[in-house]
């Protein structure tokens, strides 16, 4: 399990949030688009890190 990436997931996960958010109220849906992008690029990185945790416990 990596600390650093599943920190570094959630503050682009709330990063692409606020980036949907400021995207929807400006009327802009490149921001809005990229922010949801962000959000699912966090997604993966946690699922990444999630299925190592499991491979590791298999492997122990």
């Amino acid at each position: 399990m990596s600390i650093e990436k599943r920190v570094e997931a959630t503050a682009k996960n709330i990063e692409g949030k606020v980036q949907e958010v400021v995207g929807e109220v400006t009327g802009n849906p490149a921001d809005k688009a990229e922010g949801q992008a962000k959000q699912a690029e966090s997604q993966v990185i946690h699922t990444t890190e999630n299925l190592k945790d499991e491979v590791k416990k298999i492997i122990d």
